[in-house]
């Protein structure tokens, strides 16, 4: 049986692996509706009962997929984690931000048909409107709550301040935002407000896209990829942080596991609050990744890892600057 973690001091029990489903439908090249259905469904029957997306992967596309892989399921059995807000163009390009009290109900609509559900059970606003006091947006889902449609409220890629005031408007259970070896910036301000109020972290890019999940190397093709524009991946930069993932493998190699397994069981021992999401496409990439909790790392090992991948030594930005200009978890790292 998977352990489970409870999102922040208000919010449901939880594997502690989630499956983020985004790669299934978007950013990360071709992926089959076959193989994506049956490593949900391999997630599932393992325990891993926290489905993470967003109405905008695919525009659509990831949801429905769910809706499909979860057909003939009891709706009680699994947690699905919403992100709203991001707008896209016909061409799929990305043109802002609407959390709007109607947008959120607008949005969220659709989200429940495309589903096929009744309730999401934690709906987040993808990142900050900056038009819109995330106090009306916190208050619009409030009403949702209030009304049966949303059973928790969550938070995306916002700093501490922003944190605090939503969580003065109603109880936020988790905030997701990256968080890995490679991307540690939430240790400064973010998580310890999080900390502070009781509210849950669900960590994406636990593997930064692939960079760090062993797998990657330097020849590989990225056309109509997220990991085309990524900073991370681009020239010296990719150099630099492959450099880090060779150090990593020779931990990897002395605990008997995986690289990947060694960067998802790092976040892991980071603290019982924070959940790891890791973005398997494939069962066999799912099977590895559940190999990490299998993994108990000593002080010496955290150590060991740390010396191999030290806090800042990643080279590249998370984003391309248009993005990160989007992040208000990046304004002043609070």
């Amino acid at each position: 049986m998977i352990p489970t973690r409870t999102l922040g001091s208000t919010g449901p029990a939880v594997p502690a692996l989630g499956l983020g489903c985004m790669g299934m439908s978007d950013l990360y090249g071709p992926s089959g509706r076959a193989e994506s259905i049956a490593t949900i469904h391999a997630a599932l029957e393992a325990g891993v009962t926290l489905l993470d997306t967003g109405d905008f992967y695919g525009m659509g596309h990831n949801e429905m997929l769910i809706g499909e892989a979860l057909k003939g399921r009891r709706r009680e059995d699994v947690q699905i984690s919403v992100k709203f807000g991001a707008q896209r163009d016909p061409a799929g390009n990305w043109i802002g931000y609407d959390a709007r009290p109607s947008a959120v109900r607008t949005a969220l609509a659709y989200t429940l048909r495309r589903l096929g559900v009744e309730y999401i059970d934690v709906y987040r606003p993808a990142r900050l409107d900056p038009a819109v006091p995330i106090e009306e947006t916190v208050g619009a889902i409030a009403d949702m709550v209030k009304a049966g449609y949303v059973r928790h409220i969550g938070l995306s890629e916002v700093g501490a301040e922003t944190i605090r005031r939503a969580a003065a408007v109603h109880p936020i259970v988790d905030l997701q935002i990256e968080y890995s070896l490679i991307s540690r910036g939430i240790e400064d301000a973010i998580l310890p407000a999080c900390r502070d109020l009781g509210i849950g972290v669900t960590a994406y890019g636990v593997l930064s896209r692939g960079l760090i999940s062993g797998h990657w190397s330097k020849g590989k093709a990225v056309q109509k990829d997220f990991r085309a524009v990524s900073p991370r991946f681009q020239g010296e930069n990719l150099d630099r942080n492959l450099a880090l993932v060779d150090a990593l493998r020779g931990v990897a190699g002395r605990l008997s596991a995986t690289v990947a397994q060694v960067a998802i069981a790092w976040v892991l021992a980071r603290g019982t609050d924070i959940v790891p999401l890791v973005g398997a496409r494939r069962r066999d990439r799912l099977a590895e990744s559940l190999g990490a909790l299998d993994l108990t790392l000593s002080a010496g090992d955290l150590a060991a890892i740390e010396a191999a991948v030290p806090k800042g030594a990643a080279a590249g930005d998370r984003y391309a600057p248009s993005q990160m200009a989007h992040l208000d978890s990046e304004r002043g790292h609070g």
